[in-house]
């Protein structure tokens, strides 16, 4: 029986968070009201928010390290960590003072040095817009103690939006000595200077994760929204609970073991609902959109006719109501790559996503492409609900058009070290893997790792075509929005040519707290700042 048919069944026989047999979880009561008891959406795995753009991570190093800027609920660039900034007329020359004041959890004064060598870690890895940054400086110097300079060789019209955005790779300001570590090797030690510590000596991966307040730590004056103003935190102890059962998790929220859920399934929204002590909310309006990721390097997806087979085979309403239930309020098909209700929205190109599904049609690109039924290695990360529903989609749709599937069960962490293997298959790569991005992160090409194509700099699948990024340079070029969203719809239709991913469907997610947490707020990241609990 799988998990949905499994909650409407309990539901039937009394309600899935009374259901007498679900394992109750060990967890103290969450009443210390200097104590927050949260159930990310995933395990935290590994810390190291420039290695990997698993968001589950990028969450977690918001709470220990700061960014120079931060973007708010408007996705405009604030001053963070940085006082102020100045530029030329020729915008090539960008001048930043760091605010005083600014310390590292180990005591040390955050420096100019610091912020020098945690960019050049950052844009090695940020193929999107940390790499056209590196490209175009002949040089980035400390000027002071607080104070360095990028001087560019052309400008960079969205300097201030790579310096503070919220999408992974996440710039993040780590001490001189950490930075300087090979951008391709995890960190070794947690030192930032944001809000709260990380508690190395508590974290058990798998069980729990634990931050506490740093003292030391001195918010802007402005109000909070999202990264940027005053992030002033409410609490003493930030404890992560990895709960991957999501009846389990259900449970503790309802019983007031947890405070807050960030991805509780969508089956026990009704529910919660009835409860007098738990409210539900859309987490982030701009959504998110599913990922049928393949790898580009290796057969049979390294032929974009491969690719093409599971582009017109694939049935995005069978994702989402695997991902998102019966609901339809909360998903929609979508043909195209940017998020829908936003500027650049576009269906432009989006005709293999539209209509019936056609498996003989798949079948025959597939064999034009050379496939001979080699296995397919498929990633699937059963202990997030997301990707387990997409992953069990996807082996019944290759199966469908004559694929041989070798389904990974494994775990979110290890998806994360294994999606950066460039090794074929049979040496430990894969094939396939799903994910989502959020819809935040998919507005317009700058922060869309996603859709970059430059080959070995890409994101994992690392997919390469001069169209598509020609198609991106055009887009920064451009000199208005009408200009914009023309190269954007060119942009599209590039990229459903060459498939660089598959959409899956477009998706909004709820989150769900208990009703003696005020101040929680909707963005495509827990924000824990200006949250409070009685």
């Amino acid at each position: 029986m799988d998990r949905r048919r499994f909650l409407k069944t309990a539901a039937a026989v009394g309600g899935v968070l009374a259901a007498p047999n679900l394992a109750a979880p060990n967890l103290a009561l969450a009443a210390d009201s200097k104590v927050l008891k949260f159930v990310p959406q995933a395990n935290l795995a590994n810390l190291d928010p420039i290695w990997t753009t698993q968001y589950v991570v990028r969450n977690a190093s918001l709470l220990i390290w700061d960014t120079l800027l931060g973007v708010d609920a408007q996705l405009q660039p604030k001053p963070q960590m940085v006082e102020s900034w100045d530029a030329t007329a020729d915008s090539k020359t960008w001048t930043f003072k760091l605010r005083s004041g600014l310390k590292f959890h180990d005591g040390e004064p955050v420096l100019a040095k610091d912020c020098v060598a945690s960019i050049k870690r950052w844009w090695v890895r940020d193929a999107p817009m940390g790499g056209p940054i590196s490209k175009r400086t002949d040089a980035l110097e400390v000027v002071d103690d607080r104070t360095f300079r990028f001087r560019l060789n052309q400008p960079y019209p969205k300097m201030l939006f790579a310096l503070g955005k919220s999408n992974t790779p996440l710039l993040v300001i780590m001490p001189e000595r950490m930075a300087n570590t090979d951008p391709f090797k995890q960190i070794s030690e947690y030192v930032g200077s944001g809000p709260m510590r990380f508690k190395r000596d508590e974290w058990v991966p798998g069980a729990k994760a634990v931050f506490e307040k740093f003292d030391g730590y001195v918010p802007r004056d402005e109000k909070a929204s999202w990264l940027s103003g005053g992030k002033r935190m409410n609490f003493d102890r930030i404890e992560w609970l990895i709960q991957p059962d999501g009846a389990t998790a259900g449970a503790a929220l309802q019983n007031g073991e947890v405070d807050w859920l960030e991805t509780p399934v969508s089956d026990l929204i009704p529910l919660f609902r009835k409860s007098p002590n738990v409210v539900v909310d859309i987490a982030d309006p701009l959504g998110n959109i599913g990922s049928f990721r393949m790898n580009h390097l290796h057969p049979p997806f390294n032929d974009v006719r491969a690719r093409r087979a599971v582009q017109i085979a694939l049935s995005q309403a069978d994702y989402m109501q695997a991902v998102m239930g019966e609901d339809e309020s909360l998903w929609k098909t979508l043909p195209g790559y940017f998020t829908p209700e936003t500027p650049l929205y576009t269906e432009n190109g989006g005709e293999p996503l539209k209509g019936p599904r056609d498996y003989e049609g798949a079948k025959k690109l597939l064999a034009d492409a050379g496939y001979k039924g080699e296995p397919i290695t498929l990633l699937v990360a059963t202990d997030v609900a997301i990707t387990k529903a997409m992953g069990d989609v996807t082996a019944d749709l290759l199966k469908k058009i004559g694929m041989n599937v070798d389904y990974v069960s494994t775990d979110w962490g290890t998806v994360g070290q294994r999606r950066a293997s460039k090794e074929p298959p049979a040496k430990g790569g894969w094939n396939i893997f799903h994910t989502w991005h959020a819809g935040a992160d998919c507005v317009n090409p700058a922060p869309y790792t996603a859709l970059d194509c430059s080959g070995p700099t890409a994101w994992f699948g690392w997919p390469q075509s001069d169209v598509v990024q020609g198609k991106i340079a055009e887009w920064y070029a451009a000199p208005d929005l009408a200009a914009e969203q023309k190269v954007a719809a060119e942009l599209n239709k590039a990229a459903m040519e060459h498939v660089v991913y598959v959409p899956t469907g477009f998706f909004r997610m709820y989150q769900a707290w208990q009703k003696n947490l005020s101040g929680v707020v909707k963005a495509p990241f827990p924000v824990f700042w200006d949250v409070t609990k009685t």
